[in-house]
């Protein structure tokens, strides 16, 4: 599992990106088609037209860190292919990156804040 920057939003790109962009190509991607500054420090997950590949883009302040994984046997786990993006929990990405269905999480209850009674 890789080590995101406390607090980073993550954003999962739905439409499936060419494999053959790197780190530059998605930075510019990013920007233009979905609208994001990938220079802001945002995670910014993209899928593959398969299924079974995916590159996350993050900026670390020092560069651009472009990080890409490929299931052997299965398939990530993605939503129906629309426009725009979608913002994932760290929990989901987690799952996520792991292959697991990070769909079927449960997102936690909030627990009411205690008042005092006068």
């Amino acid at each position: 599992m890789i080590a995101l920057p406390p607090g980073a939003r993550i954003l999962l790109a739905t439409q499936p990106v060419d494999f053959r962009k790197g780190a530059h190509g998605l930075a510019a991607l990013a920007a233009e088609a979905l609208g994001e500054d990938p220079f802001s420090g945002v995670v910014i997950v993209f899928r593959s037209k398969r299924a079974d590949r995916v590159k996350i883009l993050l900026w670390d302040t020092s560069g651009l860190v472009l990080i890409w994984k490929q299931l052997e046997g299965s398939a990530f786990r993605w939503p129906p292919i629309v426009d725009g993006v979608m913002r994932l929990t760290p929990a989901e990405f987690a799952a996520l990156f792991a292959g697991l269905d990070w769909t079927r999480m449960e997102t936690p209850k909030r627990i009411p804040r205690p008042t005092a009674v006068a």
